[in-house]
């Protein structure tokens, strides 16, 4: 009997898995005004199939998760949505948005916007001072991710200023991300 219960609690355990801490914009915002730290934002759409794929795929990667979770201020935000950001002065609201087209194609959020998101997934970065470091467009892989996630939380990114030397950095990044 006991050893049934150590197997149970081991099952358990091992089922658990970890998971990125994700935000809304404003809880990341008022993160960073108490401790100062990138921000992370996955912007998505609740139709969007490749968004899905990455919330399966790459958000549940181990290492990726421990990675964003340690050096970010992960943020989950629906571009179609009607949360209220409040971001640099400004209050960003969808009042466009349409509740009978809830999970199907939506009027874009304004903060989505005022990004310059076009296209869906598109994770941004955000420096510590909530200033947009850059967007990578698409569905990525944690492998895939890792370089940007490695760059940006290095500040890598601010000598990477020719398209040589991102080629060169590409080039001699050697990612530790496991499948």
């Amino acid at each position: 009997m006991k050893y049934t219960y150590v197997i149970m609690l081991c099952f358990m355990v091992h089922s658990i898995q970890a998971q990125i801490e994700w935000m809304t914009m404003n809880e990341a915002l008022e993160a960073q005004e108490k401790e100062p730290k990138k921000i992370f934002a996955d912007i998505y759409t609740d139709w969007c199939g490749p968004c899905k794929m990455m919330d399966k795929n790459t958000f549940t990667n181990p290492d990726l998760v421990k990675y964003v979770n340690k050096h970010y201020y992960p943020v989950k935000f629906n571009a179609e949505g009607t949360e209220i950001v409040n971001y640099k002065g400004f209050e960003y609201t969808n009042p466009n948005y349409k509740p009978e087209r809830k999970g199907k194609r939506n009027a874009q959020h304004f903060f989505a916007n005022a990004l310059k998101v076009s296209a869906y997934p598109t994770v941004v970065f955000f420096d510590e001072n909530a200033d947009v470091i850059s967007p990578v467009v698409g569905y990525r892989t944690a492998e895939q991710l890792e370089i940007f996630l490695k760059m940006i939380a290095s500040d890598e990114y601010k000598r990477l200023t020719t398209q040589e030397a991102w080629q060169d950095y590409k080039s001699n990044f050697e990612g530790s991300f496991t499948n």
